[in-house]
Parts: structure tokens; sequence; C-alpha cells
């Protein structure tokens, strides 16, 4: 008899940046592997921060034998932490009512949401059910560390929370060993801490590049330094605009690429304007992502100064597949800078300084041999320790713990 899974994530299918791809992954992996999956998520908005034509309202559907059950609530066109507490906690009372039926052996709940993190808690207490979280983002670190308005203020609440959240979880799964330190603060016992790395999802290019590049309009003698994703306060792309002023005040052949959206666009845009040498496009398909990326001469990931714990930009999993070096302009001490170190991938400059940006981005466009060393070491890191079969299997691994933890639950409870 299939074991009947609830995986409860705000971000889903459609939705291609950010957790979605993942929650979706997983679901439909368990639905493959014969379990009875159903998915309590939110209206597709990620990361335009608008609800995708559609889908206005609640409903239920199904997709690669899941079932989708959608809840509405409230989406925020621009950033605080009040407004992030809104949209939270509409979801979390949207949903609430749901109930999983018949009742659920595992509970998984994904976190950056704090509010898919409470509905797994309660979901599994409803059930008599183990359940776990699968943590991308930490929630109290980011609100630190963002520059959200409000953020600091609501720090301490939001890390109170998360301590809600965790302290009953069977297994919390970070996506790095670097958030270990925080959980244990939290009061999570190591043992019950499990590694879960995000998993490349990417094909290898396999267009032409050469034919890419006369398609998006980039001439052959210019360098194109390109940031793919979402584009929100914790990237701090001002210093890619910054850089690019920097690359026209010295007539450099440079041009940076800004590809996605997200709530900091607009204002983007707006420190952007009379600067010749950047540009911004919309989400590419993700039939059309692997080529884009590979047309481009190197590979930008941004993050804010301020940020260096909270997070792991999936984007570099994609990264890492396209065969092109990578450039970070992070904090020397962030996941990601180790990331990209341990790969082999690119250089890191410290975040908020744009004249290293530009330094590392020319530096790297002038030795052919040492670049195409890097982006072939992001290639078989990516094929290897992010391959998408082995950590799956890894995470079927952990459902499998909650159901077993189920079962000791019930039969000792009658």
């Amino acid at each position: 008899m299939p074991s009947r899974l609830l995986i409860v994530s705000l971000y889903y299918w459609p939705e291609e940046t950010g957790t979605a791809p993942y929650a979706t992954d997983l679901a439909e992996h368990l639905a493959g592997a014969g379990h009875d999956v159903t998915v309590l998520t939110g209206l597709p908005h990620y990361p335009a921060w608008r609800v995708e034509e559609g889908y206005g309202r609640s409903g239920v559907e199904e997709r690669a034998g899941v079932r989708i059950v959608r809840r509405r609530h409230t989406v925020p066109r621009r950033q605080s932490a009040l407004r992030r507490a809104a949209y939270e906690a509409s979801f979390l009372a949207s949903a609430l009512p749901f109930r999983c039926q018949p009742r659920p052996d595992a509970v998984v709940g994904f976190v950056p949401s704090l509010a898919s993190g409470a509905l797994a808690r309660i979901n599994a207490a409803r059930a008599r059910a183990a359940y776990g979280v699968i943590l991308h983002d930490l929630v109290g670190v980011a609100a630190a560390q963002t520059g959200i308005s409000g953020g600091q203020r609501a720090a301490t609440a939001v890390a109170l929370a998360e301590r809600w959240v965790m302290r009953r979880a069977t297994v919390v799964a970070p996506l790095t060993d670097l958030f270990v330190p925080y959980l244990t603060g939290l009061g999570v016992a190591e043992e019950r801490i499990e590694v879960l790395p995000v998993w490349s999802r990417m094909p290898p290019p396999a267009a032409d590049r050469s034919h890419s590049r006369r398609t998006l309009g980039w001439r052959d003698d210019e360098l194109v330094a390109l940031h793919a994703g979402n584009m929100g306060l914790k990237q701090g792309l001002e210093q890619l605009v910054d850089a690019a002023r920097l690359a026209d005040e010295q007539r450099l052949p440079v041009r940076f690429v800004l590809v996605g959206d997200g709530n900091q666009r607009q204002a983007l845009e707006q420190r952007a304007r009379g600067i010749e040498r950047i540009e911004f496009r919309p989400l590419v398909p993700e039939a059309d992502f692997p080529a884009v990326l590979a047309a481009a001469d190197v590979l930008v990931v941004a993050e804010r100064p301020s940020v260096r714990q909270m997070s792991f930009p999936s984007k570099l999993t994609a990264y890492f597949k396209a065969g092109r070096p990578v450039v970070a302009a992070v904090d020397p001490a962030s996941p990601t800078a180790r990331e990209i170190e341990r790969a082999g991938a690119g250089l890191v400059v410290p975040a908020g300084d744009p004249r290293k940006l530009i330094d590392a981005i020319i530096t790297l466009n002038g030795d052919p041999a040492g670049s195409s060393a890097k982006a072939a070491s992001a290639q078989a890191f990516a094929r290897t320790i992010m391959g998408r079969e082995v950590i799956l299997s890894r995470a079927e691994g952990l459902v499998d713990r909650l159901i077993a933890r189920t079962a000791a639950i019930r039969g000792i409870s009658g």
C-alpha cells in the first residue's frame, strides 16, 4: 500500500526559480516512486511578486501524479517586514482549514516560508505523523541581513517562530552545513540535522554559442557579464549597476546583463538610467535558459554586503552546468563563496565593491585557459556532487525516515 505524503511549500510549479523547482522535483519524484503525494501551496507569484494569470483563486489541480491544493494569499509588490508578515500570515490563515484526507503518513515543509513550516507541524500533529523541514533560507537571519524595512526589529520574533517550527521536526535538512550552528543554537539536536544540498536541474547547453549571442544581440567584441534570477533585496544588484556605470566612464568593453524579475527590478532600472553598458531582460523560458547562460562570457552572483550566512543561491546549480566561469560579489565567508571555491568555479570578490567586480571579470576574460578550467571544474562538480538523482534519492531516504517515525508514533499511541 503506498504511503500518503503531504508537502507544504508556498512556492511550487509553475514558478521556475527559487525553492519552487526543488519542491516540484521532490513531489514528482516521490509520486513516481509510488507514493500518494499532495502538495499544499500558494498562488504562483515568484519572483515577479504578482500572481500569474489564471491563478487568482484557491483551487485543486493535478500534475505528474501529484495533487496540488492551492490557497489564495496576499502578494506584496513592495517589501517590508510588516508586509512580509502579512503575506506569510495570509497563506497560513488560508491554508489552515485544509486537512489532508486520508491522513498523511509523513509531512514535509519547505522553508524559506515560515508559514509552510508551521503548516507542516500543524498538519503533522493533526495526523499523528512525523514531519520534516527542508531548509533553504535562515529566515531569522534573513530578516536581519537583507535590509528589508523593519527587518532588524522583526528578527528576534522570526527566530522564535523558526524555533517553534524546527524543534519538533524529526528531520531538519539544511542545504549547507554552514546552517548547522544556527540550527543547534535554536535547540535542534545535531542527530536530527541532515544536510540536503540543492541539486542541478539544468541540462548542459546544447545550442551553438555564437548563434545564441547573435540572437541575443551581443557582439563578439564585448564581454558579457550576466546575472540571472531574482532581483530582490538580498541580491544587492545595485553593485552591478554601479559597476556598469564605471565601465561606461572608462569605456570598458563590458556589458552587464540582468535576466529575471523581482521586487527591486523597477528601482534597479531607475538607477541604471543613462548607463550604456547594462541591459535588463525578462525571465527566460526554462528550455532556453541553458543557451542564454552559455552565451555569456562570465556569470555573476551577487549578495548584499550584510548577507553572510542566511542563504545559498540556487542559481549556482545552473551556473555550474553552463560551462562558463563565475564571479561572485559576496561575503568571503558566506555559503555562496565556499561553494564556488569548492567547485573551483571562479573568483570571489567582496560584496559592495564594483571596482573589484569589474577587475575580476576582466581578469577571467584575459585568461582563457584558466577560465576554461574553472568552467570545466564547475561542470564536473554539478555532475557529481550536485547530481539530481543522487540527492533526490537521499531526500527519499529522509521521507522514509519520517514514515518509519510515524509508524512508531501511531503504534505507541494505539
